[in-house]
Order: structure tokens, then sequence, then C-alpha cells
């Protein structure tokens, strides 16, 4: 492991006994929590970050749908796990489960994303996506134009998080050796 790397920018990965992982990242936002929680949310503004579209009512126990915005993959189910506006949204995204938090700093606030998945052999991949969804998410709330595209982002993330984690964590490769090539937003599921 790379000891140049801000684990707070880049996260932490964690292998649960139950065979899960788990990656954690933790975003410090100049913006209110309302602004940043309407952005994590509400459809307009998801579509701007978010990889998939979220069907479905912003209730917990709610049925959800996911669909990539240009037909990478196949729609997939889900469902809204917690639901407690404007703090936590918590969902089941096919087989993992995202965690976004917000709580109050200053004039700004904190984000925590948490993703829970099934596969070890994913963590670079799947860190690499979500991270790049977090930079994207960022300069949704500053209005800030994306300064690259998503895809040759993640492909230059997915490197260091390779670094990070070890090739067992990326066993799976980049997208576009399983017939798929990332896209803006693309988490590579």
């Amino acid at each position: 492991m790379s000891h140049d790397v801000d684990t707070d920018e880049y996260g932490t990965l964690e292998r649960l006994p139950d065979g899960m992982s788990v990656v954690r990242y933790r975003r410090r936002l100049a913006h209110p929590q309302q602004k940043v929680w309407r952005a994590l949310t509400e459809d307009a503004h998801l579509a701007e970050w978010f990889p998939t579209t979220i069907e479905g009512e912003r209730t917990a126990g709610a049925s959800l749908r996911f669909s990539f915005r240009e037909n990478e993959a196949e729609p997939f189910d889900g469902e809204m796990l917690v639901f407690d506006a404007p703090i936590l949204m918590e969902l089941r995204w096919s087989d993992d489960v995202l965690r976004f938090e917000l709580s109050a700093d200053g004039s700004g606030c904190v984000l925590d994303l948490t993703v829970t998945f099934p596969e070890y052999a994913k963590a670079a991949r799947d860190a690499a996506g979500w991270h790049v969804c977090l930079e994207q998410l960022g300069c949704v709330v500053s209005d800030a134009p994306l300064p690259w595209t998503p895809a040759d982002r993640w492909r230059v993330v997915h490197r260091t998080y390779v670094e990070l984690f070890g090739p067992e964590a990326s066993a799976l490769g980049p997208p576009e050796e399983q017939g798929r090539v990332p896209r803006e937003g693309d988490t590579a599921q």
C-alpha cells in the first residue's frame, strides 16, 4: 500500500468475517447539508453524478428499480432501506448496500458513503467508480464543470485502488474487459 495516498479521499476497504467487503469514503463539502441532500436524492441532480436512475418512492421499505441511462447494462432491482431526510439514505443497489450519511460541519457538511458488497474481487473496480461518482457530486453541488471525462478519470483512479487494495481486489478487471466500457457516472456494476 502506498503511504502517499490520502485515505480520506480514497477511502478504506475492510473485509468482514461474513465474506462481505466494505469501502468507506468521507468527503467534506463546502455546501449546506440541504443542498447536498437534494443532490443525493432528487432525480435532476442524480442524473449528473449517480450511475443509474432511481425509480421508486423515497421511503424506507420501498421497492426500487435502477436503470443505466445509456442502456449499458440491464435494469436491476433494489430497495430503499432507510430514508431519513436530510441525514441518511441507505439502499440496496442489486447485491450492494449504499449508505449516504450527511452531518453538518460549520457552513458545509460531511458526506460519509459506505458501500457494502459481496465480491472482494470487484473492490478496486467499484471503488474507483464510486470515487469518480463522488468527484462528480462535488462538481454538481459546486455548479462546476467536470475537468475530465468520467471514463478517463475512472482508469486513472482504478490504478490507485489496485495499488491500495492489491491485485486480488481487481481480479474482475476493468469494465471494458467484461464487455462494457465505462460511461459517465458508471461504477461498472
